[in-house]
């Protein structure tokens, strides 16, 4: 999710994947996929800016996820380790 500002000053946070397009006339409006619109007080170059960092967060994220490192906030993460090759050879059905 994305922070940003409408026009009186308070904020809301949108999901960034359902923005279907960003228009500046003279305002910035922010179209989601399914028509509604927002207009924000953010210039198009800060909100590109803001999904930018948050897509690189999630990626960042999926790395540190798939590699068993730990988040910043110091948890652990539950990591389902694949099976060894031998536990998936008496999974595997016989043919008789």
């Amino acid at each position: 999710m994305i922070v940003v500002t409408r026009l009186n000053d308070s904020q809301f946070a949108i999901n960034p994947d359902l923005i279907e397009r960003i228009h500046a006339h003279p305002d910035t409006t922010l179209v989601m996929v399914d028509g509604a619109k927002y207009i924000v007080t953010e210039s198009i170059a800060e909100v590109v800016d803001r999904i930018a960092a948050y897509r690189a967060r999630v990626v960042s994220l999926a790395n540190s996820m798939s590699s068993g490192r730990t988040l910043d906030a110091g948890r652990q993460l539950g990591i389902v380790e694949p099976p060894d090759e031998g536990a998936a050879e008496l999974r595997r059905p016989r043919r008789i």
